[in-house]
């Protein structure tokens, strides 16, 4: 798992290292996070060992964003004034992602997901 983390970190520092270079206006985590999935749509080598370590950090992801709502919470009379745009921009951009996600994943799974719920219960059994 220790080399699925490094791997992860290897992909953000050349997101960081790009964004140095050109100057492009992403967070150089996003940037690690796309050149990640061109590495796993190509196959690289070790991308297999990212899995556990992503799936280790999903686990523990609340640990991960517990930081954000505390700073949050103590800074909010700086966020006060734009209390109502960050709201309906949380809202919205919940509904906005789960959309997108819906989507995306009937997209990908395509008939798979369909041949699974139509596969009549009780047919496990030899009998």
């Amino acid at each position: 798992m220790i080399d699925g983390l490094l791997i992860l970190l290897l992909f953000q520092f050349f997101g960081e290292v790009i964004i140095r270079l050109t100057g492009i206006p992403l967070p150089a985590s996003v940037v690690g996070m796309v050149l990640l999935l061109l590495a796993l749509l190509l196959n690289a080598p070790y991308t297999q060992r990212v899995a556990p370590a992503a799936g280790g950090l999903i686990k523990h992801i609340s640990l991960l964003i517990f930081p954000l709502g505390v700073g949050i919470v103590l800074q909010w009379h700086r966020y006060e004034d734009y209390a109502l745009a960050l709201g309906v921009a949380v809202v919205l951009g919940t509904i906005l992602s789960m959309i997108v996600i819906t989507f995306m994943l009937k997209k990908l799974l395509g008939g798979k997901h369909q041949e699974a719920s139509n596969k009549p219960h009780g047919d496990d059994h030899a009998g």
